[in-house]
């Protein structure tokens, strides 16, 4: 048998030259190696859905808090603007928001939506508030330190010094009270305090819409955009207790 090599020029040396009827051990990796297995065609079915019951909408589902204090108030009762309506001033005399934290003017509160934003409930226990002094309860929309406007002003939904006689507060929502608070103010008042404005255009109006729905309510509130405000006679404008809702921790 006689072998044939093709050897690189100049070279003399055997084991410088590759025999010419047999491949390189590069090109025998590559021919030797297996070919790829083909993939798995991907099956036209989807995996089944989960269990579905439209009757959870009526659960409690996205849950947010808030811890009120004296110190989450943007200011001092005494800097109220003197262009306040006379119905956000104070008529008792004030406390600064030291000496309500020295009392212990502080509150804790929910707000829990149904899965099917239907409705939303709010509990809120108050501790060391006047509750004989109480005059207003609402929760407004708006950032840290931001006096917002009313977007839930709850004296449309029930008796709210009657319903915080014991310290606890507990109230049901639904969308015709935030049309309720919307309404309610006329003038000045309509316009600066009451009713949350959607930013974005509606087919429904060529003009600014205020939030309606408990849909609405749930969307400020995964923005961060909503607080409990807890407002008394000597502390009308600014309020007594603040508290700004997030994710509820447990």
């Amino acid at each position: 048998m006689h072998l044939r090599y093709a050897c690189v020029p100049g070279l003399v040396l055997l084991w410088a030259c590759t025999p010419a009827d047999q491949p390189s051990s590069a090109e025998a990796a590559t021919t030797s190696a297996a070919p790829a297995a083909a993939p798995a065609s991907a099956s036209s079915t989807p995996a089944p859905a989960a269990k579905l019951d439209p009757a959870r909408g009526k659960e409690v589902g996205p849950t947010f808090e808030a811890y009120l204090s004296p110190w989450q108030e943007g200011d001092e009762e005494s800097n109220t603007p003197s262009s306040t309506p006379a119905q956000f001033r104070a008529t008792t005399p004030s406390q600064s928001r030291a000496q309500r934290d020295a009392a212990g003017h502080r509150a804790h509160g929910l707000l829990r939506f149904s899965n099917d934003l239907s409705r939303a409930w709010v509990d809120v226990k108050v501790e060391g508030v006047d509750l004989s002094a109480v005059n207003m309860f609402h929760i407004h929309c708006g950032r840290p330190g931001i006096l917002g406007p009313i977007v839930v002003d709850f004296a449309q939904a029930t008796d709210v010094k009657q319903n915080l006689a014991d310290g606890t507060f507990s109230v049901e929502l639904m969308d015709e009270h935030l049309v309720k608070t919307a309404e309610a103010g006329k003038g000045l008042v309509g316009v600066a305090t009451m009713g949350c404005v959607i930013p974005s255009p509606s087919l429904g109006s060529n003009g600014p819409v205020k939030y309606s729905t408990i849909a609405g309510l749930a969307q400020l509130a995964r923005a961060g955009e909503l607080y409990f405000n807890l407002h008394t006679t000597g502390q009308t404008y600014f309020g007594d207790v603040r508290g700004q809702l997030g994710p509820a921790q447990n």
